[in-house]
């Protein structure tokens, strides 16, 4: 007997396409919505990591030329208005108030200052939810993933009991398939969770960085108006 049954064990395919082959239909919808999510994952992943790198990349070039001693008009003329890059956007903004609040004979507006603090302000909030979006769906595939997963599991242990029942046999050929068709969806919820939620805290430090050295800079520029309007 336990010969027949382990013969009978080996017939079986437990590779991933024939467990999910035999899985019942909405054991099925969960591996597929699964794998779509653990997709979705890693194409936000991809495409965050390509944009923060050309942000930091755009913030250092832009940083080294705003240094560079050159004269804030003559670097305003040659951004322009909408620069592409996020921190020249931020120094635009800073810079096209500065502009509107001169008079037509030179004078300074009164309240300057205030009024170029909160342009930036604003650039920042725009580029920092430019740089947060995607990160929420990385946290909500590695926040439910699991619990998918386990209702995938649920509802194929079920199953496979049900058919224990009805066939009146718990030998390893009929108890095995079925467990692991309920195990694989467990696997696959912990396969699209576990690179969301390393990567979601990964990037949200990393968007996070970006964004306070968005800060620091207007910091520095709103200094050295601050100083121009003493002067």
């Amino acid at each position: 007997m336990e010969t027949d049954t382990l013969a009978a064990a080996s017939q079986i395919d437990f590779s991933m396409i024939g467990l999910f082959a035999r899985a019942t239909l909405t054991v099925k919808l969960v591996m597929i919505l699964l794998i779509a999510a653990s997709i979705w994952s890693w194409a936000i992943i991809f495409r965050k990591h390509v944009s923060y790198r050309l942000a930091r990349r755009e913030a250092a070039r832009f940083d080294e030329a705003f240094w560079s001693g050159e004269p804030l008009d003559d670097l305003y003329r040659q951004v322009g208005p909408e620069p592409k890059g996020r921190a020249a956007g931020i120094f635009a903004a800073g810079m096209a108030e500065w502009q509107r609040s001169h008079r037509t004979g030179g004078d300074l507006i009164p309240g300057a200052q205030a009024r170029i603090e909160r342009s930036m302000d604003v650039a920042i909030a725009r580029e920092a939810d430019d740089l947060e979006r995607g990160l929420p769906v990385l946290a909500t595939i590695g926040s439910t993933a699991p619990f998918v997963g386990l209702f995938g599991t649920v509802w194929g242990i079920m199953h496979a009991f049900i058919g224990i029942a009805e066939q009146q046999n718990t030998n390893l050929a009929v108890v095995a398939p079925g467990i692991a068709e309920a195990l694989l969806a467990t696997g696959l919820g912990l396969l699209a969770a576990i690179p969301a939620v390393v990567f979601y805290n990964k990037l949200s430090a990393d968007q996070g960085r970006i964004v306070g050295g968005y800060e620091v800079f207007a910091d520095e520029f709103s200094t050295l108006l601050s100083r121009q309007l003493d002067d």
